[in-house]
């Protein structure tokens, strides 16, 4: 399967918006993850964090050329995060800190912040995938 094949097939299913899982007991419904075109490459080519799309899930941080997409929602009680102009992100909620890689620098968060999957497809296009929850 080639990377468009891929990405009509990613986007079929997310179209759809849930899929079903049987646990054994009962069928519940859990959200399919979004795919999310965050605009050309080229507007991510200064080292720093990106946070027009915080809303949605995400940061993007460029550093020496190579893109890492983080997530934006905090790991302890799902807040979500604000970009701080050092870098780092900060939770409102319960003053969780995360350092420019995602890492815990103060708690009471315990887990870094996930990456996030992100592709470039032919037209140079970052595509992120923000998982359901």
């Amino acid at each position: 399967m080639n990377r468009r094949q891929f990405l009509i097939t990613t986007a079929a299913a997310v179209t759809s918006g849930c899929a079903s899982m049987d646990d054994g007991n009962n069928s519940r419904l859990l959200r399919v993850g979004r795919v999310i075109n965050a605009g050309p490459v080229a507007n991510y080519a200064a080292d720093g964090v990106y946070d027009a799309f915080g809303d949605l899930g995400f940061f993007v941080i460029s550093k020496e050329g190579k893109l890492t997409v983080l997530s934006s929602i905090c790991t302890h009680r799902y807040c979500k995060l604000k970009a701080e102009p050092d870098h780092s992100f900060y939770c409102k909620c319960h003053g969780s800190t995360f350092d420019p890689g995602g890492n815990v620098t103060a708690g009471p968060a315990r887990r870094a912040l996930p990456v996030l999957s992100a592709t470039v497809n032919e037209r140079q296009e970052l595509i992120v995938t923000v998982p359901g929850s």
